[in-house]
């Protein structure tokens, strides 16, 4: 217990701050709660008037710092009366079920005839003192100009590291650039290692910018490895974990694991025996659930990489008949769920699975990702938050979205697929996933609990929780539409600098020094290997040189033959016709094949669709063919043959190997190709090579070496160089070759005014905004009906998963001839961007024009969703939520466009009316 003097001492402590800070005194009374000292020291620089950075880990409470600017906007101007002095402040978060999130709390804090929303979907109150909004709606207010501006004293950039996300983050910085210098501005972000590099580029733009960083973690996180059976902590304790030292029981039990698994791989190996022994076979997801809820650490989330595991691990569970719920519960939530999912018509409901989604949920289990139907997702977020579903199987998309903190988190790999390829996560990503254990204010402690397998090394588990490497890398480039609006509002020259004083150009800038060092070593290094390959006979540059010119005209001469194998190959494939037969030489397509569609007559190589013996039916590449493709039969392919079918496949393929054709058919000699010495050029060099003095020395190959090791440095050197120049001013270079493509094709005048055509485009928001304004502008989408111009239009902000090596097929007439008609707009914008040096305008993706087409139609779900072009069957009902959703927001921006025609704005609004029906209703409302 203190003593008087100690308790006397603190209370006049409190009085002087409550007297140097009187906005936080006020502000902290109404919380229920001491502040921490990171909160307290951000709230007082904001008090002084300074712009502030706050990096803190995962529910550390930093939006506190966020409310408080709130606070101070509300309270008014020092020595203003009260209403007139008020002040506005912008509350901004990436997504919008962050800004929903976030705008019911302050009503609940300040009333809603104080607190505004705006985002895509939702415009409530916007005139209000202080309006939450998503980071976009904040930047078009800027570019327009809005009058919403006026009184701006206050922007809270909540998550503000997301400017790194690779799609959205130039928001960010555009917003941080053109906000206006009266305005403070407020940046929340998880824990980066770069903080103070990203708080000297905001001191740059925006003046005095404090700086606040907290390690500390609210509520202390427990990290575990779960072995087959046995959980393992993964540190002895903190001061282990401050070391990287992992747990020696958990060592020496993962090492004695994996030594049985290779004896009995040992053992089974051999005549016979296959290629393993028995497979290492984890923890069942069922079982795992269970041992959380015997050990109290429920509720938890459990990451699983794919959409896919998500869903089977609900399965999972049910089969093993676990439930986790008291029959109160389960009457609640079923009670919740039946509220919240009345506007969606019945018969969809049964197609999205409802039965079992609800099933799962009475059990307290349940999954979520980006797949499910966004109502799902909602209900499933909400029963977590109130500790109705105990456990959920979540994609790690849920580490980003809304505050949805467990006791407990789950990681069941370590590696995850990033689009492309398998991946290990970084520091960072495990950082955030497991950020979302423990509950500031329920729980004591938080676990993570990391599933073992033979491919986890501990000590690599070790590394990844105890590093704190999360660098904020800006993701930031121009594009057309900014380009227009920066020439527009300020004129060619000042938007050129401006860009100049983005996060990205301040990064790539201050890479330059390093690898100015970096050359500087380079050449001193070169300069010695020079030394070591002086020869006494001769001048040995001149010999290794020699030596270089031979083997750059042999690789020359291969090169020549592989280009004519293949230009063969590209004209025998182009002869081809439907039925003939063919071998295909390699590859994993390897044998006969008969001929479905030659696919000739388009651009670019022949890639004719063919099924195989094996029933494979896919399109092949001049790529497959090491030999021109020879016609050794033909057979009869059925007038209307559907490969998608697998009877009709397996029907023609067995008519294939009813031909009696061998299937690799004989194998030639090896290729003919040119003897190396009938190159006149090549016999020269080689002559000259004997005869140089040098070619005597004993020491040759030695001197070669280094000569060889010098050539590559100096190559090396010549590529750093080239960066060096390439990253000073790149942005600014990127910005001119923009403006060139803009002038050329009317978006902008030769004196740098915006044209009529250039405000049209300053108003498109997509990632397509030149080949939008350019179909716009050549009348593409007119005269099309609601449900085609929808079909059109979803080709230009549709992106596939995956690739599908097939084109998707389109709706006839209409449809497909303003297809045809933006895919040659495509070619052109891109003829002109390589041409410029620009990153290339994405593709028209075809894969989603039938499912919307039939949806603004009016046809049941079930079809809808079963039309859409996907490898792995049926479009899951989240996907296409998430893209008719953009599909309608492009179509708004259609039906508002000054540049559009009175009858296509018409057309856009009948579209989006047609296309915010049953599941799309729900969303719009919601």
């Amino acid at each position: 217990m203190s003593s008087p003097a100690e308790r006397y001492a603190a209370a006049r402590r409190r009085a002087a701050q409550a007297s140097a800070f009187p906005a936080l005194d006020e502000f902290s009374l109404d919380l229920g709660f001491d502040l921490d000292d990171f909160q307290r020291e951000a709230c007082e620089a904001l008090e002084r008037g300074s712009g502030v950075l706050v990096c803190a880990p995962t529910g550390a409470g930093k939006t506190v710092v966020g409310e408080f600017a709130v606070h101070l906007a509300l309270r008014g101007r020092p020595g203003g009366d009260a209403p007139a002095a008020r002040r506005k402040c912008f509350y901004t978060t990436p997504i919008k079920a962050l800004s929903n999130q976030k705008y019911h709390d302050l009503v609940d804090r300040y009333g809603a005839e104080h607190v505004g929303l705006l985002t895509g979907d939702n415009a409530i109150n916007g005139d209000a003192p202080v309006v939450v909004m998503t980071t976009e709606v904040l930047r078009n207010m800027l570019y327009a100009g809005s009058a919403t501006l006026e009184g701006l004293a206050y922007v809270v950039m909540d998550e503000v590291h997301y400017l790194a996300d690779r799609f959205r983050g130039g928001v960010w910085e555009e917003v941080i650039i053109h906000l206006p210098e009266s305005v403070t501005l407020v940046s929340l972000s998880a824990t980066v290692s770069n903080a103070e590099e990203f708080a000297d580029w905001l001191v740059t733009v925006r003046g005095e910018t404090a700086v606040v960083v907290s390690e500390h973690r609210p509520v202390p996180l427990w990290q575990h490895m779960l072995v087959g059976k046995r959980m393992f902590d993964l540190f002895h304790d903190a001061d282990a974990a401050r070391k990287h030292d992992v747990h020696p029981e958990l060592l020496r039990y993962t090492r004695d694991t994996m030594r049985r698994l290779e004896l009995g791989e040992g053992r089974s190996a051999g005549p016979g025996g296959g290629r393993r022994g028995p497979r290492w076979r984890g923890p069942m997801r069922p079982d795992i659930v269970d041992r959380l809820d015997r050990e109290g650490l429920l509720p938890a989330i459990l990451f699983i990489f794919s959409r896919a595991g998500c869903d089977a691990a609900v399965q999972q569970c049910l089969a093993a008949g676990l439930r986790l719920t008291s029959p109160e519960e389960r009457a609640e939530i079923r009670r919740v769920v039946e509220s919240r999912v009345t506007a969606i018509p019945g018969e969809d409901l049964s197609v999205l699975g409802y039965w079992e989604w609800l099933d799962g949920l009475e059990r307290g289990l349940a999954a979520h990702h980006a797949g499910m139907l966004p109502a799902f997702k909602e209900v499933v977020e909400e029963l977590f938050v109130r500790g109705l579903v105990k456990a959920v199987f979540a994609t790690e998309t849920l580490a980003l979205g809304i505050n949805m903190p467990a006791r407990c988190v789950v990681l069941e790999r370590l590696v995850k697929f990033n689009g492309e390829a398998h991946v290990d996560l970084t520091p960072g990503e495990y950082t955030q996933l497991t950020g979302r254990a423990g509950r500031r204010g329920i729980d004591v402690e938080g676990h993570a609990v990391v599933v073992w397998s033979p491919e986890t090394d501990p000590r690599h588990v070790a590394g990844l929780a105890s590093t704190r490497t999360y660098p904020l890398r800006s993701s930031f480039r121009p594009s057309y539409n900014m380009a227009v609006n920066l020439v527009g509002s300020v004129g060619a020259a000042p938007a050129r600098e401006l860009l100049e004083s983005s996060f990205a150009q301040f990064q790539a800038d201050r890479s330059v020094v390093g690898l100015a060092r970096q050359v500087q070593r380079n050449t001193e290094t070169i300069e010695a290997y020079g030394a070591e390959a002086a020869c006494h006979h001769g001048d040995f540059d001149e010999y290794f040189a020699l030596r270089v010119a031979i083997a750059d005209r042999e690789r020359a001469i291969a090169r020549q033959g592989q280009s004519q194998r293949k230009a063969a190959a590209v004209a025998s494939l182009e002869r081809l016709r439907v039925g003939d037969v063919i071998r295909v030489p390699s590859g994993r397509r390897a044998g006969l094949a008969v001929v479905l569609d030659p696919a000739t007559g388009g651009f670019g190589e022949p890639r004719p669709l063919v099924l195989t013996q094996d029933r494979w039916a896919g399109r092949v590449t001049p790529g497959d063919f090491t030999t021109p493709a020879e016609v050794l039969t033909r057979i009869r392919v059925p007038k209307h043959f559907n490969h998608r079918s697998p009877a009709a496949r397996r029907d023609l393929a067995a008519a294939v190997s009813g031909t009696g054709l061998d299937r690799h058919g004989g194998r030639r000699g090896g290729r003919s190709r040119q003897a190396a010495g009938e190159d006149h050029r090549l016999s020269q060099l080689r002559v000259e090579l004997r005869a140089h003095p040098c070619h005597a020395c004993p020491d040759r190959e030695e001197h070669a070496r280094w000569a060889e090791r010098r050539r590559r440095l100096e190559r090396d050197t010549e590529e750093l160089r080239q960066r060096v120049s390439g990253r000073t001013g790149s942005l600014a270079r990127t910005f001119d070759r923009i403006v060139a493509l803009l002038t050329a094709r009317g978006y902008l005048a030769a004196d740098g005014e915006v044209t009529d055509a250039g405000r049209m485009l300053a108003r498109i928001w997509t990632e397509a905004d030149l080949l939008v304004a350019e179909c716009l502008r050549r009348r593409v989408w007119d005269g099309l009906s609601p449900a085609e111009l929808a079909a059109a239009v979803s080709v230009v902000v549709f992106e596939a998963r995956r690739d599908v090596d097939e084109r998707a097929s389109l709706p006839r007439g209409g449809v497909a001839d303003a297809v045809d008609e933006t895919l040659k707009l495509w070619g052109d914008i891109e003829a002109d961007e390589a041409a410029r040096g620009l990153a290339v305008t994405r593709e028209p993706d075809l894969g989603f024009a039938w499912p919307i087409y039939r949806w603004a139609r009016g046809e049941a779900l079930a079809k809808v969703l079963a039309s859409g072009h996907q490898i792995d069957g049926e479009m899951p009902a989240g996907d296409f939520v998430r893209w008719a959703r953009q599909v309608v927001d492009l179509l708004g921006q259609l039906a508002d466009s000054g540049g559009a025609s009175a009858e296509l704005r018409g057309t856009a609004r009948q579209a989006i009316a047609a296309v915010n029906r049953g599941v799309l209703a729900y969303h719009a409302s919601a």
